[in-house]
């Protein structure tokens, strides 16, 4: 599989079922960024998928993927499984350095609410693996026992009126242990709904990326 310019669906097989996902990298890509969702919703999210378009327009991989299946979506404890998401993006990883479009190409995680939390515990698990971490919105605190693990430059994203979801991600933060950054985008509830609000969401990973995708 050659470089990837346009979107194309993949089907990645784990165990006995497959996760769908999108794949797009572009020409002379610095890095590719895998997307884990969080609870309720999938690789169409608009939010994940309008970060995904900036990333791409800047030069970085896209890799999309639904973590759990259409029924397993249904099940509410599902979505809430933090191992068995977190053991599906680890599968899915491997998968993804295995395509040749994405050898010696340096692998990102962006994780947005439960889909953080996977991605931080992927990251802890795989050390130095993983160029960078960033959490839209996040709930890192349903991985507070490997934070201080995680090794990857890791950005917390939130928004300044998700109060709840910033004191929790003020009290993960404080036990990452490397490399981190903590932004607040003044104004912006839980979905970065506010005009202009997604823009600097999509500005500030970019960011991110482009330093530690290397």
């Amino acid at each position: 599989m050659a470089k990837l310019d346009t979107e194309q669906v993949v089907r990645i097989p784990i165990g006995e079922i497959q996760v769908e996902g999108a794949l797009a990298i572009p020409e002379q890509a610095q890095g590719v960024v895998i997307f884990a969702h969080g609870s309720g919703s999938s690789r169409f999210s608009p939010r994940n998928a309008f970060v995904a378009r900036e990333l791409r327009r800047d030069g970085i991989g896209i890799l999309l993927i639904d973590l759990l299946t259409e029924a397993e979506e249904a099940i509410e404890a599902a979505r809430f499984d933090v191992d068995l998401l977190t053991e599906r993006l680890l599968r899915s990883t491997n998968w993804l350095r295995n395509q040749p479009c994405a050898q010696n190409l340096v692998i990102g995680y962006f994780g947005a609410s439960t889909g953080a939390a996977a991605a931080l515990k992927a990251a802890a698990a795989l050390g130095s693996g993983i160029g960078a971490v960033v959490s839209r919105g996040g709930r890192p605190d349903l991985a507070e026992e490997v934070l201080a693990q995680v090794q990857s430059p890791t950005l917390f994203i939130v928004g300044g009126r998700d109060d709840i979801v910033l004191r929790l991600n003020r009290q993960a933060y404080a036990q990452l242990k490397g490399t981190k950054q903590f932004e607040v985008v003044p104004g912006a509830t839980h979905l970065f709904e506010e005009p202009g609000a997604l823009e600097e969401v999509a500005r500030l990973a970019t960011r991110w990326f482009q330093i530690h995708l290397r």
